[in-house]
């Protein structure tokens, strides 16, 4: 592909791509290791008596709040780190 039938317009920036799901990577594991962890103590904290689902249940809702976290990150760095320019 030459430049004469390359096309026009955004030129992607890999560096900032990488940096930006890099750190998505590890503040990821660490938001959802949170929301399981938070989930169980929750559960136990509260003597939740719906057996297995009373936990797994505390653990899809922080699950959720992860993934919002996660998301509003991932926005916010691209803010900062553009992905894209041109």
């Amino acid at each position: 592909m030459n430049a004469a039938t390359a096309p026009q317009g955004r030129r992607i920036l890999w560096l900032n791509v990488l940096t930006v799901m890099s750190a998505a990577i590890l503040i990821g594991a660490e938001v959802f290791g949170a929301a399981f962890a938070a989930g169980w103590a929750f559960a136990n904290l509260f003597h939740i008596e719906l057996g297995g689902y009373g936990v797994h249940t505390l653990q899809a809702i922080f699950f959720l709040l992860g993934v919002v976290v996660m998301v509003r990150f991932v926005l916010n760095a691209r803010r900062i780190e553009p992905f894209t320019e041109g």
